[in-house]
Parts: C-alpha cells; sequence; structure tokens
C-alpha cells in the first residue's frame, strides 16, 4: 500500500443513495483473487449495456470522469454485503477516495485496508460537492479534512490507527510485523 497523506484530484459525482457493494462489483466477478482488473468490472451493471458496450450516459463513461481519484456518492454508500472486492475495484479503477454523509462500517473498514480512504462529511458540507461535479477537492488526511471547491474546510473523521495506516503506507498486518522485535522483547519477559 502507498502512503497518502494529501489527495488532490477532480470530483466524479455519482448521488445515488443505498449503493451496496453488489453494484459496486457484482457478484460474477468475486470469483478471483487477485485485484488487478477490477476496476473495469466496477460499476459494470451501471457502465455497460451488455458485455461491453458503454453507456454514454453513466457518469464513469464520460470524458469528465478520466483521472478523478475522488467519488462523491449519495447516502449510506457500501452497504450490503462484506466482500473486499468492492474497495479493490474502486482503487483499481484509480479511485484513492471515496465522499458520503455515510458510509457502510464494512465497507470503510475494508477500504481502510486497501488504501481508499472513506471521507464523511455532513450533509451541508457533502451537498457543495453534490453540486459541483468536475470541481477540485483536497483531501487532507493528517489534518480530517477536505478543502471544499469553494475554499471552505470540511472536517471527517478517521480514528488514529487507521490514520496512521494510511499515511505510512502499511496495513494491519504491516503494523504488526513491524513491532516483530518489541513483540519479541516482551515474550522474553513472560
Amino acid at each position: 500500500m502507498k502512503p497518502i497523506t494529501i489527495i488532490e484530484s477532480r470530483i466524479v459525482v455519482m448521488p445515488r443513495e443505498n449503493v451496496d457493494t453488489d453494484q459496486i462489483i457484482p457478484a460474477r466477478f468475486l470469483k478471483v483473487t487477485d485485484k488487478e482488473g477490477l476496476g473495469e468490472a466496477l460499476f459494470c451493471d451501471w457502465r455497460y449495456e451488455g458485455v461491453d458496450k458503454p453507456r454514454p450516459d453513466f457518469v464513469l463513461n464520460r470524458p469528465e470522469a478520466r483521472g478523478c481519484q475522488v467519488l462523491v456518492a449519495g447516502d449510506n454508500f457500501g452497504c450490503g454485503s462484506s466482500r473486499e472486492h468492492a474497495p479493490w475495484a474502486l482503487v483499481d479503477y484509480g479511485f484513492r477516495a471515496v465522499i458520503s454523509t455515510r458510509i457502510a462500517d464494512i465497507f470503510r473498514n475494508n477500504a481502510l485496508k486497501n488504501g481508499l480512504v472513506p471521507v464523511v462529511l455532513e450533509p451541508a458540507a457533502h451537498a457543495k460537492l453534490l453540486a459541483a461535479p468536475g470541481a477540485k477537492v483536497r483531501i487532507d488526511i493528517g489534518a480530517q479534512t477536505v478543502t471544499l471547491p469553494d475554499g471552505s474546510t470540511a472536517p471527517f473523521p478517521l480514528d488514529g490507527f487507521a490514520r496512521y495506516c494510511l499515511m505510512n503506507g502499511v496495513d494491519e498486518l504491516g503494523f504488526l510485523l513491524a513491532q516483530e522485535e518489541a513483540i519479541a522483547k516482551f515474550e522474553s519477559k513472560v
């Protein structure tokens, strides 16, 4: 996992509410254990007609969505089953953060473990983003703030351990392995 301290990007706005993990990555794509290539299947049933014909009206198929690293979604993003493939697909597509007014707990935990920043904003700040597709935002992991297109900042919650892992590019296992010397020292005293 690469360290994440600041994300500066234009935003893609997808205001749909209650987007569940089966919509993010349909179950038929869950047979793989490799994260690579899952971005092609991201929102597959919404992005494509049939097997591979892009729907021109879907937001990710529009030219202005290319290169955007921040997805602004409607309320209750990532609800449903606990498939880790959902954040894998978002990251493989190129997203580094998802912003919503509510993000499902299991999805949030899976996102953090895979280098995707789940940002929960108050409704007023979120509404400013929904009204500004393509605008640029700045997400500061250390300060736990989002700089909105109008220059104002909005705070978002992130527990200290998750923030440490994101900023240092380690997952939970990597953090524990880095503590091997301290663990051995403790065990020698027992």
